[in-house]
């Protein structure tokens, strides 16, 4: 009769911790935006996407010239990045930095707070990728991110593996819409943002206020700051 008590205890417990953990996945992730349904944006993420493409190929040879004359190295990078649920994908940019950039990261101080890394005269910027970056081509190649439908026109900064895996539960909504090439973050200050849970309530300030017309705010607001070019290094 003791053992078959016993036997019955742990299995409770066990059922409790499948469910705690259960929960706490849930509570990580609580499932997609409903913006992630929205056939309006899809379309405007379609039409944008196919719209920047076609810029691409007409800038992309000057590009890679310069970026090749600049320093040695491929004129795209690519890494992986985190998105939708947090599924892994692979984002493309025109390169930025010099090619050993990742591996000289920690010998940069970081200016930011939190899990995002920023610097303001970061050494690793090559001259030319240090314009791209102020006006934004260095992320054209995320249109084709964007049609594939990995990424959205208007959205979050998608994370790293390095900064996901230190993730707590409230940056996990942050997930719950795909990421954008534009976005909150980047229509209120982009660069001057370096606390990055200010960087989460802008995130979920856009899932609160979202309604289909919202990405066209953003994305006219983001070309308003193009022209400027404020808040981008």
């Amino acid at each position: 009769m003791y053992v078959l008590l016993h036997l019955q205890n742990v299995m409770r417990l066990a059922t409790n911790a499948e469910v705690a953990s259960a929960e706490l996945i849930q509570s990580k992730i609580a499932g997609p935006h409903p913006s992630v349904f929205s056939l309006f944006k899809r379309f405007i993420d379609i039409l944008g996407s196919l719209i920047g493409l076609a810029a691409l190929t007409v800038i992309f040879v000057p590009i890679a010239i310069a970026i090749k004359l600049d320093s040695p190295g491929p004129v795209f990078y690519s890494q992986q990045r985190y998105g939708l649920l947090g599924k892994p994908f692979r984002i493309y940019k025109f390169r930025s930095m010099v090619v050993n950039a990742d591996q000289l990261k920690s010998q940069v101080e970081n200016e930011a707070k939190g899990l995002i890394f920023k610097n303001s005269n970061d050494p690793r910027i090559t001259r030319v990728g240090r314009f791209l970056r102020k006006t934004s081509l260095d992320e054209f190649p995320q249109f084709w991110n964007v049609l594939k439908g990995e990424m959205s026109l208007v959205g979050t900064r998608p994370p790293t593996a390095d900064e996901i895996t230190l993730y707590r539960d409230h940056h996990w909504q942050r997930l719950n819409v795909k990421p954008g090439i534009t976005g909150e973050w980047q229509v209120n200050g982009r660069s001057l943002v370096k606390d990055f849970e200010d960087i989460v309530l802008l995130d979920l300030r856009y899932q609160a206020q979202w309604h289909p017309l919202y990405d066209l705010v953003l994305i006219f607001r983001t070309f308003l700051i193009l022209f400027t070019k404020n808040g981008a290094y």
